[in-house]
């Protein structure tokens, strides 16, 4: 079982959520939850990961198993107080500044991607 496929797993079951529950909330068909649940699916869409993410209010991060903090970024400090000297954030509300960490998110799983086509 992936951990994706573990945590999804483990999320749903907090809500008391039958599978078919949760493929119907993500707009999937619940054949492709099982897979994903069971490991059997790889590769699992960003865009999915993205809907499970905000449905269940935990971070990419979390599904993927790079931290054990399921809180996403923008609760756990605030936005504008993150380090990233080369970003020029004044001005942006906290909408935006989300989409731009949702951004890096996402370059960073693409990223990650590529990296695991290599191996």
């Amino acid at each position: 079982m992936s951990i994706v496929g573990q945590r999804i797993r483990w999320l749903r079951e907090q809500r008391q959520w039958s599978q078919i529950q949760l493929a119907e909330k993500l707009g999937i068909h619940n054949t492709v939850l099982s897979r994903i649940e069971s490991g059997e699916k790889k590769g699992v869409d960003f865009h999915l990961i993205s809907k499970v993410a905000d449905l269940f209010d935990v971070s990419t991060d979390y599904l993927h198993g790079r931290t054990d903090n399921p809180t996403p970024f923008w609760r756990q400090a605030s936005v504008r107080e993150t380090p990233a000297p080369f970003l020029d954030i004044d001005g942006l509300t906290e909408e935006e500044l989300v989409e731009i960490k949702r951004h890096i998110e996402f370059i960073k799983w693409k990223s990650k991607q590529g990296d695991s086509r290599k191996e």
